[in-house]
């Protein structure tokens, strides 16, 4: 009797651990064929009248030159939402201005907008090459996976299919496109071609230049793949050290011309009228030479510490 109630025991627990595994397969299984329909079949989501107006404005021919700005400068925000973070800003600092450093209404206004179009235009103007440049850093880790490809007898469309599924973005997104490219019949060289229009740095034509020549003329593609990428991976680290050491540099850089301003603004908090003077014949000249030497002193700084490998 208790070896009977032992086997039923024992079976029992047997059928609750084996439902408990096919349940869970069951569920890992259905959640895998929702997401898949939900790729193949996207729900029209409701949206605000605010995104409605986002969704136009991000659609115009006007906002594809910011929009390339804002690829460029890797800056993922849509035109749309860009705008709406600078409108956000400069309400934020008109208010800060007026209630907590006690600046008049209209020169909170005048100095909000000033320095949310100088943010704006030095933000593209330090950021411009950024996509190039984490494009360019994943260009070593691309040779690798291509040099590998073709040791292993792989042609190269096959390696860039293999690099679109491996390598993160921004360089993924861009083997994706050549990748389809190329599996739409599109020749390999016009491929390379439309991604060098986006990216004119001198590793990414070398690069290119090296898959069509070994193409045409052929040769030990992956020795060749394998030397570039030694080089890149190189001169990437060399720009990281040079990154560092010059970092402080940069961030004074960034503190210099802010700091004077900031204790300006403070010092007319605490004393009423302290700015005053500086609006006068005199004071005006003082406050031209003041803002141009903060400006020359930035320009220097930056300019000293932009070291090209």
């Amino acid at each position: 009797m208790n070896i009977a109630v032992s086997i039923l025991y024992s079976l029992a627990v047997l059928s609750l651990l084996l439902f408990g595994y096919f349940y869970l397969g069951y569920r890992s299984k259905k959640k895998e064929w929702n997401q898949k329909v939900k790729q193949w079949f996207p729900e029209e989501k409701r949206k605000s009248m605010v995104s409605k107006w986002g969704d136009r404005f991000d659609e115009r021919e006007s906002s594809q030159a910011l929009s390339n700005k804002l690829q460029s400068a890797n800056v993922k925000l849509l035109p749309s939402e860009y705008i709406g973070a600078l409108i956000l800003g400069a309400m934020v600092m008109v208010f800060f201005l007026f209630t907590i450093l006690n600046v008049p209404l209209a020169t909170s206004l005048l100095v909000s907008i000033l320095i949310i179009l100088a943010a704006h235009y030095l933000l593209f103007y330090f950021r411009k090459n950024n996509y190039e440049i984490r494009f360019n850093g994943q260009l070593g880790e691309v040779c690798r996976l291509l040099g590998n490809a073709a040791r292993s007898g792989l042609t190269i469309n096959q390696g860039i299919d293999i690099v679109a599924r491996e390598v993160p973005e921004p360089a993924g997104n861009e083997f994706k496109r050549i990748a389809n490219e190329l599996k739409l019949g599109v020749p390999l060289e016009p491929a390379l071609r439309s991604v060098q229009k986006r990216n004119k740095s001198r590793e990414f034509n070398l690069f290119i230049a090296t898959l069509l020549v070994q193409k045409k003329t052929g040769g030990n593609l992956a020795l060749t793949l394998d030397t570039m990428a030694t080089t890149f991976e190189e001169r990437k680290v060399l720009s990281q050290i040079i990154k560092t050491m010059t970092s402080e540099q940069k961030y004074i850089s960034f503190i210099v011309p802010a700091l004077p301003i900031f204790l300006l603004l403070v010092m007319n908090n605490v004393i009423d009228g302290f700015i005053d003077p500086l609006w006068s014949g005199f004071g005006l000249v003082i406050l031209i030479l003041f803002l141009g030497a903060v400006i020359l002193s930035f320009l220097l700084i930056r300019k000293i510490t932009n070291i090209k490998v």
